[in-house]
Order: C-alpha cells, then sequence, then structure tokens
C-alpha cells in the first residue's frame, strides 16, 4: 500500500511528462489526477486506524532497493511509515489530489497542461519521499526534489519575466538554506556515526557534551548540528530572513501557489524538524533559536500582510506567518501542537488559495483587490468558502469548549504551548504571536471586505461577467471547506488532548514532552482567551475601517507615510539583500566581464599577443619548404651541433 501512495504520483508524472504530446492534454488531467485521487484514499486508510483504533503501531519499513554501498556506509531505499509519516501523506495527497482536480477548471484553456500536470505529481512525488525518509541522505532526496519542482512551476510560464525572476530568486535563496542543511548533514554523520534515523537518534545521548571544531572554535557539537539542519528548514519553511522567495511565488499558476502554501515545499522544514526532534532537544539554545526565530517570523510576516493589495500575497505572508506558529511549537517542545497546526493549516490555506483562485477566475485575471468589491452577490459560493477559509485562519472559536473552526483549535494550543515556556523567550514568543493573531484578523477581514463587500470598483464590464467557477473547480472548496471546520476538534485529543491520547497516538514518531503540554493546559484563563480577543478586536478594526469608515485607511496612510512604506516594501529585507549581496555580485561579474575577458583576454591575449604569435607563427611556417634536401641539411647541421657538445663536454653524455 505504501509503495503505491508514494510512486502512484511519480507514475502521473512521467506519463504525462513523456506521452502527455501523444495522449492528449484530457488523457494527462485524468490519469494524474485519479492516481492521486487513489494515493489519498489509501493515505487516509493507514491514518484513521492510528488515529481512531488502538493507537499508533510500531514504525514500518518497507525496503525498495538497495541504494548506496560505499565502504561501511551501506544505504537501502526504505520508506518509513509512522503517525508523523501517516499525517503528512493524508496533507500532501489529499491537497495535491484536490488541486489536480482544481487545476483540470483552472488551466482548462493553457496550451501546456500536460507538462503542468506532469510538474504537479512530480512535487507531489518528492514531497512523499521526503516524507518517508528513513535516513538524511533520502530526506536530502527529497528535499531537493521539492525545490526543483518548485522551481518549475513558480517559472511554468517562462515567457513572462516575472515568472522566471521568481522562479529563479526562490531556487537561489533555498540554495543558502539547502547549503546549510547538507553541511548539517555531514556534521551529523560526523558527530553521531551514521545518517540513518534510528541510529542518530540512539547516539544523541553519547554526543551531548562533545565539541566539534566549526569556523575556527570549539562548539558544542549538538548545537552545531541542530543549527546547521535548522537554517535548511528557514529555507524551505520560509522563516525570517530566507523568507523573500515566498511572496514572488506568487507569480506562478494559483493551483501552484495552494500546493506550495498548504501541503509541500513549505512544510517541509516543519516536518524535518519535528522528525530530527531528538537531535534539537540535545541543544536547549538550538530550541531557543527555533522559539525565536518562529515568533519573529510570525510577527514581521503579519505586518507585512496588513498593507498588501494582491489578494495572494495577502494570503501569502498569512502563510509565512503561520509557519512561524508552527516553529515556536517546534521550538517549546510542543512537537505535536506544531504538527497540528500543519495538519488544520493545510485545509484552510488551500481553501484560501484555491478560494482565490476562483475570484481571479471570475474577474477575468485581476488580483488587487483595490479594483474588486461587491462580489458577494456575483459569486456568493465562492465567498461562502472564503469566509469559511477566514473563520479557520483567523481562529475562530470559543476557549474552554469544543465549538471552532480548525485554526482555532491548534494556533491557540501553540499560543498556550509558548506561554508556557519559562524565560523571555517565552514571554517573547507569547506575545508576538497574540499580536500577530490581532494583525491576521484584521489583513484577513480586510481581504473579505475588500473583495466581496460594498460597491465595486472594478470596471463595469468585469464585474457585470463575473461568474462562478465550473463544478470541476468548486467542487474541491466543498471538500476543504469541511476539513476547514472539523479538522480541528476531529483531531484535539490526539495532537493536543491528554497526554495519554498523544503518547497512544505519537508513539515511536516524535518527541513528547509531556511537561511543556500540561503546562500549556493549565495557563491562566486570560491566556486562553488572548487570541480570541486579539480575534475579535481585529475583525471589528477591519470591518470599521472597510465598512463603517473606507476612508480611514488612506488617512492614516498619510498620517504616517514611513510606516506605510515601510510595511508596503516589507520591511526592505529584498532592498536591503540587493545592496549587501545582488549589486555587488553584479558588480564582481561585470569587472571579470569587462576587464578580464574582454581587456585582458580579448584585447591584450587574443587581439595583442595573438597577432604577434601569429605573425612569429607565419614565419616559422616558412622554413617548412617541403624539400627534402632542406630537411636534410638542419638535420646535419643538428648532428653536428650535438657532436661538438658532447667533445666540449668531455665525451659524457
Amino acid at each position: 500500500m505504501i509503495q503505491a501512495i508514494v510512486f502512484f504520483p511519480l507514475i502521473g508524472a512521467l506519463v504525462a511528462g513523456l506521452l502527455g504530446s501523444r495522449i492528449g492534454h484530457r488523457a494527462s488531467e485524468i490519469i494524474t489526477s485519479t492516481l492521486l485521487v487513489i494515493a489519498a484514499l489509501l493515505s487516509w486508510w493507514v491514518l484513521f486506524p492510528i488515529a481512531f483504533g488502538d493507537g499508533a503501531q510500531e514504525v514500518i519499513k518497507v525496503e525498495i532497493m538497495r541504494w548506496i554501498s560505499v565502504g561501511d556506509l551501506d544505504l537501502r531505499w526504505v520508506l518509513r511509515v509512522d503517525t508523523l509519516t501517516a499525517v503528512m501523506l493524508v496533507v500532501v495527497t489529499s491537497v495535491s489530489s484536490l488541486v489536480h482536480i482544481y487545476s483540470i477548471g483552472y488551466m482548462a484553456d493553457d496550451p501546456s497542461r500536460s507538462r503542468f500536470f506532469a510538474y504537479l505529481s512530480l512535487f507531489t512525488f518528492a514531497m512523499l519521499m521526503l516524507v518517508t525518509a528513513d535516513n538524511f541522505l533520502q530526506m536530502f532526496f527529497g528535499w531537493e526534489g521539492v525545490g526543483l519542482a518548485s522551481y518549475l512551476l513558480i517559472g511554468f510560464w517562462y515567457k513572462k519575466p516575472s515568472a522566471n525572476a521568481a522562479a529563479i530568486k526562490a531556487f537561489v535563496v533555498n540554495r543558502v538554506g539547502d547549503f546549510g542543511f547538507a553541511l548539517g548533514i555531514f556534521a551529523a554523520f560526523i558527530v553521531l556515526g551514521t545518517i540513518d534515523f534510528d541510529t542518530a537518534f540512539s547516539a544523541v545521548e553519547g554526543a551531548k557534551g562533545t565539541s566539534i571544531s566549526f569556523l575556527s572554535m570549539n562548539l558544542d557539537a549538538m548545537t552545531v548540528v541542530a543549527l546547521l539542519l535548522f537554517m535548511g528548514a528557514m529555507g524551505k519553511s520560509a522563516q525570517f530572513l530566507l523568507h523573500t522567495w515566498l511572496p514572488d511565488a506568487m507569480e506562478g499558476p494559483t493551483p501552484v501557489s495552494a500546493l506550495i502554501h498548504a501541503a509541500t515545499m513549505v512544510t517541509a522544514g516543519v516536518f524535518m524538524v519535528a522528525r530530527l526532534g531528538p537531535i534539537f532537544e540535545a541543544s536547549a539554545f538550538a530550541m531557543t533559536v527555533v522559539l525565536v526565530v518562529g515568533a519573529t517570523t510570525a510577527f514581521v510576516a503579519a505586518t507585512i500582510g496588513l498593507v498588501q493589495n494582491d489578494i495572494k500575497r495577502v494570503i501569502a505572508y498569512s502563510t509565512m506567518s503561520q509557519l512561524g506558529y508552527m516553529f515556536v511549537a517546534l521550538g517549546a517542545g510542543a512537537y505535536s501542537a506544531g504538527i497540528f497546526h500543519l495538519f488544520t493549516h493545510a485545509f484552510f490555506k488551500a481553501l484560501l488559495f484555491l478560494g482565490a483562485g476562483a475570484v481571479i477566475h471570475a474577474m477575468h485575471h485581476e488580483q488587487d483587490m483595490r479594483k474588486m468589491g461587491g462580489l458577494r452577490k456575483k459569486i456568493p459560493l465562492t465567498y461562502a468558502m472564503m469566509l469559511i477559509g477566514t473563520l479557520a485562519l483567523t481562529g475562530v472559536g470559543i476557549p474552554g469548549t469544543s465549538f471552532g473552526f480548525a485554526g482555532f483549535f491548534s494556533k491557540d494550543s501553540i499560543i498556550e504551548a509558548a506561554f508556557a515556556v519559562d524565560g523571555w523567550q517565552g514571554t517573547f514568543a507569547f506575545w508576538s504571536l497574540v499580536v500577530a493573531a490581532l494583525f491576521t484578523s484584521f489583513y484577513s477581514w480586510r481581504l473579505i471586505h475588500l473583495t466581496f463587500h460594498g460597491k465595486s470598483r472594478a470596471d463595469a464590464h468585469t464585474y457585470e461577467h463575473a461568474h462562478e467557477s465550473p463544478n470541476v473547480m468548486m467542487v474541491p472548496l466543498y471538500l476543504l471547506g469541511v476539513g476547514a471546520v472539523l479538522a480541528g476538534v476531529l483531531f484535539y485529543d490526539q495532537f493536543f488532548g491528554k497526554e495519554k491520547y498523544i503518547e497512544a497516538f505519537f508513539a515511536h514518531s516524535i518527541v513528547i514532552n509531556a511537561a511543556i503540554i500540561d503546562a500549556a493546559h493549565h495557563v491562566p484563563t486570560w491566556v486562553k482567551w488572548s487570541a480570541t480577543y486579539a480575534m475579535i478586536l481585529g475583525l471589528f478594526t477591519a470591518w470599521f475601517m472597510y465598512i463603517v469608515a473606507p476612508k480611514t485607511p488612506a488617512k492614516l496612510a498619510s498620517t504616517m507615510p514611513w510606516l506605510y512604506q515601510f510595511l508596503l516594501n516589507k520591511w526592505y529585507i529584498d532592498e536591503l539583500y540587493d545592496f549587501l549581496f545582488v549589486k555587488p555580485a553584479f558588480k564582481v561579474g561585470n569587472f571579470l566581464w569587462k576587464r578580464f575577458d574582454d581587456d585582458l583576454i580579448d584585447k591584450t591575449i587574443v587581439e595583442g599577443l595573438g597577432h604577434r604569435v601569429q605573425d612569429i607563427t607565419n614565419k616559422i611556417v616558412k622554413l617548412q619548404s617541403g624539400y627534402l634536401y632542406h630537411y636534410a641539411f638542419v638535420m646535419l647541421i643538428g648532428i653536428a651541433a650535438l657532436l661538438t657538445w658532447v667533445v666540449v663536454a668531455g665525451g659524457m653524455l
């Protein structure tokens, strides 16, 4: 069964990629989508007995083949199946299958849609390879696979310069993180003596307190390993400083955005840290770094999302912010809470992106919310689905009860876990997440108001012809809507309920820190309500500013133009990197091109010295007369010179 889940997407990718031009677009769409639906159903078949049966079983390993054998290193290609894997299989295949189906309608007019479906399936296969990895090298294979597939999908419309630039940016920024990840794998092999997960985890205890030489310094070995691995997670999961590729990835088709942001690439870093929890637990400093970086990311992304006008970019920055929440949970030691939010986030974030795609489809590819408005009456079903996604993202629910949308249960559990962390880092993370919850509520409801409420700001022709998307696009929204409503309440006990439920669910899978979970359950009542208060404040602020007094945002922007421009320009991080790295790189490149290649090689060597060499060569060539007696004469002179040298040297060669 596990082989079918992993390799069905690969089969679909090969069929659509290699035979698409022969079998046609429709056949490519049907084959890839059908195989993904089967994989999704099988994934749920794997998860349900674990979640609602007798709990987690022993780790299952399915060997595919012998992979690498070098000296003492004997690696097998093994598919690892435990609860963490089962959760990720459900997330990846469920969202991917719905994205495939949705794309049949969204990409209906694209002349290269066979290639598009091949890339989607390849992306899914790479992510499945990552989450079923049983060793570092196998994980790295899937890790680089999702990087390649994201490059192909972001730049799918390769005739569009901005799409090419976005694809290159994503590829380059992720290479920075991947370099750290590769170094982390090397360091893990040196320190732990293996790259097999189980063996490495067993060796962690013995490696505590040891040192490793890094950059001419003796550092704690486990801290170095953990931080290098986390550098890879920062790149893939778009954490602060390595996040700049994420909003530009919106240049790809909207279904790609849903797949990247909800189920594949950006969740890879979260999964990796959860899988390698025993390594991170060995370094308190590394855990603090994960916590602080996650909290910073959640806050920064939320501030940027406040002023974005592109509907997809608003949702993209909400993804970045929610990923920050997940890393806070991991840094706090509440791994199950982080995976819980990853699980629920997949449903409502895919719903929001695909809903945004339906809005863009209705508005003839318009993405600027300032040119929308009044769409509630034109596309009521899409409006309802976007509303459900927003309720889930903003965390609408009643603390202490079983009423709430998916994001309410998972996000609040992380905020409570952050408060339970001792020290300044816990305080910093808690307040960063609460403020981020306030901002998330504001910009999410701002999106709803600007897009669906009030009077239309679109041109008359576009608004008049706005219509609901076809059923092939709407059905995936309905199914994701069900997940956005029920995923939190149905799975709360397994992910963040009592310790016995979590241990039964995640046994042999992730680190279960009973102390932090118990402390999170016993935080003060005001802490449990803090995110709800923030959500309500953000909701009413957005309602007042965009419905009651719609001139207020412009007045605020004119009152504090520096702050507005600072947020609109995304904290000027791109400009900073352009100044520090991009422009110097171009200057070095231009110098080597113009001074080294053009001046030194072309002009000095080729044109100058080259001409001299050519002149000398032309004169020497004249000595080659072609007459035998000329060559015999030269040979005699040579022999005479040799004999003279021998005599002068005393007869000794």
